[in-house]
């Protein structure tokens, strides 16, 4: 029964051990996550500095390693939160250990002298033999035997106990030590968070002393934006253009298939109807019925009056439906356009990180990373366009039904237009710009409308 009570009392005590081992695994697994976003900030960070002239890419770049070490002392925190909860839980199973071993300290003693007073008082030769008829003999070897059982039942209890409390005492140890080890760590860690914030400050004073240089690079940015725009809704105004018109082309060959059908059958009835006067004729002469009059075949119905439900209002036919569909269907989780970097700039409508009382605009997202960092398809689909832009260098369009992804500023490309590209697949690596800033703007539209690509992305 001790034995029970002993195991029910382990139990309860590891079940939030065991929760908290699961939320330790994934605090453990969030910190690897973003110490290796940190390697990669700190690389790409090591390149932009190494230009004679700050750039908005350092700033940017500055930006998000505060951002990501911000989020590693967060961590850190939890961490130490968690190592809290864990010592407080180990001294809690301690001290209910603890009672436990008391109690049967306590009750092992009592047994101990009353065995001893029993053996004072009675032999328990004497005890056997003084037995009164066989029975007796057996029911007093036996309790004698269970006694016996029963003292060393309650020391192996003892020593089970007493090992468990020694292991939750070392573990509460190693937990304290782990917890310094962490707080130790954690002051390093703001050390560098403070030492990137002067950097950064550093950065911007710079940047500020260079007003004028910074808007006329605004101005270009804009245009190079609108260059791009341009090319992009010319491209998707050519696709809907040549999708409609194939439709045309398929709806006025239904229709010319349908008038030669319809020819057809009126000269086959025609032609049965001239065979029909000829035989009622001859069966008049010859006394004979007439035969059955001529069966009217209908012409088939090719689509022409209907509406056409192959394709649908945009002129997409049922392959490309099937893809936007399923393209669709994939948001959250399309794989990143490239393997390493970070969001240098997000979509939309944001102050400009230098010039005070400036808005930016991005029609998608500008990812900084590696120069000559492979980029990758992020769906099939089939490349709609490969031309060079000003200001965004190799561009690459590719269609997935009625989205497009948009790849600009590529250093080389390796896919041709009316290819078919899969998911993951290498079109092309990533340039650099006069800075040495290596950036990939990525765009993703549905038909005219652009959307926010890190909504479609799978979170990293």
């Amino acid at each position: 029964m001790r034995l029970f009570l002993l195991l029910i009392i382990t139990l309860l005590t590891a079940l939030p051990l065991l929760a908290q081992k699961r939320d330790r695994q994934a605090l453990e697994r969030e910190k690897k996550k973003n110490i290796e976003q940190l390697n990669e900030l700190r690389e790409v960070l090591k390149k932009t500095s190494s230009e004679k002239q700050v750039s908005i890419g350092q700033l940017k770049a500055l930006t998000a390693q505060i951002d990501a070490q911000s989020r590693q002392i967060n961590l850190l925190s939890d961490e130490i939160k968690l190592s809290e909860v864990e010592i407080s839980d180990l001294r809690k199973a301690s001290q209910a250990l603890n009672r436990d071993l008391d109690k049967l300290r306590a009750e092992y003693a009592q047994m101990i002298y009353a065995a001893d007073k029993r053996r004072q008082q009675l032999n328990p030769l004497g005890f056997l033999f003084s037995s009164e008829n066989f029975n007796q003999l057996v029911a007093r070897f036996r309790y004698l035997k269970q006694y016996a059982k029963a003292r060393q039942t309650q020391k192996r209890e003892m020593e089970t106990v007493q090992t468990e409390l020694t292991g939750k005492r070392t573990a509460t140890e190693q937990k304290r030590r782990q917890q310094t080890v962490v707080l130790g760590t954690k002051v390093r860690e703001s050390e560098k968070l403070e030492d990137l914030k002067q950097d950064k400050n550093k950065v911007v004073q710079q940047l500020s002393q260079r007003e004028s240089e910074l808007r006329t690079e605004l101005a270009e940015s804009k245009k190079n934006i609108n260059r791009l725009e341009n090319m992009i809704t010319t491209i998707i105004a050519r696709e809907a253009r040549e999708r409609a018109e194939r439709a045309a082309r398929e709806r006025a060959e239904r229709e010319r298939l349908a008038k030669v059908e319809a020819a057809r059958l009126a000269a086959e009835r025609r032609e049965a109807e001239r065979r029909r006067a000829d035989a009622v004729a001859k069966a008049k002469e010859e006394g004979k019925p007439a035969p059955p009059p001529v069966v009217v075949i209908p012409a088939p119905d090719l689509g022409v009056a209907k509406s056409d439900n192959t394709r649908t209002p945009s002129n997409l036919n049922r392959e490309e439906l099937a893809l936007g569909s399923s393209f669709a269907a994939s948001r959250a989780r399309l794989p990143w356009p490239v393997q390493r970097g970070f969001v240098s700039e997000r979509f939309g409508v944001h102050p400009h990180p230098v010039l005070k009382g400036l808005k930016v605009s991005n029609p998608g997202i500008d990812i900084q990373t590696n120069a000559g960092e492979p980029v990758r398809a992020i769906y099939d689909g089939i490349v709609m366009n490969v031309e060079y832009v000003m200001g965004s260098q190799n561009v690459v369009a590719i269609q997935h039904g009625d989205y497009y992804t948009i790849y600009a500023k590529l250093k080389d490309v390796t896919v041709k237009v009316g290819e078919r590209v899969k998911a993951r697949e290498n079109i092309g690596t990533v340039g650099t710009d006069s800075r040495g800033n290596a950036e990939l703007q990525f765009q993703i539209w549905k038909e005219f409308a652009k959307m926010n690509p890190e909504s479609w992305l799978a979170p990293r």
